[in-house]
């Protein structure tokens, strides 16, 4: 199936830059949740619940646009195709009990939240970057994907991490770094999909898309 349009269920620049990569920019509507209330991650003791956690958010924001789309589209007599992508990243501490680092906080202890996260997580360590994508047609029908991507950072990350924090790319980033900015000095490797990463794994997307459920 073709679709004529492809709502975008974030408010994520990032996301809609990967997502015109693979999608002409015309057929493209970003509509995020009227919502930006997520389910957090306290309540999650494994890899596995964190996945489904994941997995549950990224089918909340799609639900909510989708409501508003059904609502829109109710006195038309076919509704055009579209299809409506929703995702959520997050960057997981793995070990005895995996620790979640989502968004530094918004006041001014963010830099002292992403110091310890380098210093403590990230300095010579590998982490992984978990995505879940989870696209649905006007009329419910749906796939989803769970992606892991791993990450090692270069173990002397003091040598530019006070002029990283001074750039304010931190802010408002999964796990406090952009690997697609000014963080990319700090990684020494990535193993799986760098888009997955920056927040939409673009793989993932076009097998999704291309999934027989849509059809």
């Amino acid at each position: 199936m073709s679709f004529r349009r492809y709502l975008l269920a974030s408010r994520s620049p990032r996301r809609l830059e990967l997502l015109q990569q693979v999608v002409h920019p015309t057929l493209i509507e970003v509509r995020p949740p009227a919502s930006a209330e997520e389910a957090g991650f306290a309540d999650c003791r494994n890899l596995d619940a964190i996945k489904l956690r994941l997995l549950e958010i990224a089918r909340h924001k799609a639900e909510l646009v989708r409501a508003d789309l059904n609502a829109e589209e109710s006195a038309l007599h076919e509704r055009p195709r579209t299809l409506l992508i929703a995702a959520d990243t997050t960057v997981i501490v793995t070990g005895d009990t995996p620790i979640v680092l989502g968004q530094p906080p918004e006041n001014d202890d963010w830099r002292e939240v992403v110091s310890d996260w380098f210093r403590k997580h990230y300095a010579g360590q590998t982490h992984s970057a978990l995505t879940a994508v989870h696209v649905i047609t006007p009329d419910g029908r749906s796939a989803e994907q769970v992606v892991e991507t791993k990450v090692t950072f270069r173990s002397d990350v003091d040598r530019w991490l006070n002029w990283y924090l001074l750039t304010g790319e931190p802010r408002g980033k999964a796990g406090g770094y952009a690997l697609q900015g000014a963080g990319s000095v700090f990684i020494e490797r990535v193993e799986g999909s760098l888009s997955n990463v920056i927040g939409l794994p673009l793989e993932a997307l076009l097998e999704l898309i291309a999934d027989p459920a849509l059809k």
